[in-house]
C-alpha cells in the first residue's frame, strides 16, 4: 500500500475519523482494557458531534491545531491525528490511529510528522503523549519516534 498523502480533515472526513478510531481502539485494547474502560475511552475519543467541531476549528481554540488524515491513493482514508500546543513549547498528540489492514507501512510515523510539523510552527519544542495503558500496543512505536517514560502511561521527546 503506498500512502498518497497526509491532508487536513475536512467536514466530510468526522464520520470516518470517527469509525476508525473506534475500531482502532477495539482491536488494539481488546484483552488490555476491561470492557467499561474500553467504552469510556471510545466514547471520550470517537464523540462524532466532538470531532464535526473539531474539524470545523482548527486553530480556533486555543492550543487545538486540528485533526490530519492520510490517505491511500484511492483517496481513502487509512489513519487519522489529533494534536495542539495546550502549554507554550509543548506540543500534544491526543490521537493517533491507523487503520489496521495499513499498519506497519509508514502511516503513522507520516501522521506524527505532519502533526510535528504543525506543532513547531506554533513554538513547541517539546512533544508529548498519553497511552491509554502501561501495556500499550503503541509503545514500540513512539519509543521507536525517540519518546521516552514521564511515568507509566506519559511519554515525551525534544523536537529536533
Amino acid at each position: 500500500m503506498q500512502l498518497a498523502g497526509v491532508r487536513a480533515a475536512a467536514a466530510g472526513d468526522a464520520t470516518t475519523i470517527s469509525r476508525l478510531l473506534a475500531d482502532a481502539i477495539r482491536s488494539s485494547y481488546e484483552g488490555i482494557l476491561d470492557e467499561i474502560p474500553m467504552r469510556r475511552l471510545i466514547s471520550a475519543q470517537c464523540a462524532l458531534p466532538r470531532i464535526r467541531a473539531e474539524i470545523e476549528i482548527p486553530g480556533g481554540a486555543p492550543g487545538w491545531l486540528g485533526w490530519l488524515v492520510a490517505t491511500d491513493p484511492e483517496g481513502a482514508v487509512v489513519g487519522v491525528a489529533a494534536g495542539g500546543v495546550p502549554v507554550p513549547g509543548e506540543g500534544e498528540v491526543y490521537a493517533l490511529a491507523v487503520a489496521a489492514g495499513s499498519r506497519r507501512r509508514g502511516v503513522g510515523t507520516a501522521l506524527l510528522a505532519a502533526a510535528t510539523d504543525r506543532m513547531r510552527s506554533y513554538g513547541a519544542h517539546d512533544q508529548r503523549v498519553e497511552l491509554p495503558a502501561e501495556k500499550d500496543p503503541a509503545l514500540p512505536f513512539y519509543t521507536r519516534m525517540g519518546f521516552g517514560s514521564l511515568g507509566p502511561t506519559r511519554w515525551s521527546r525534544a523536537l529536533p
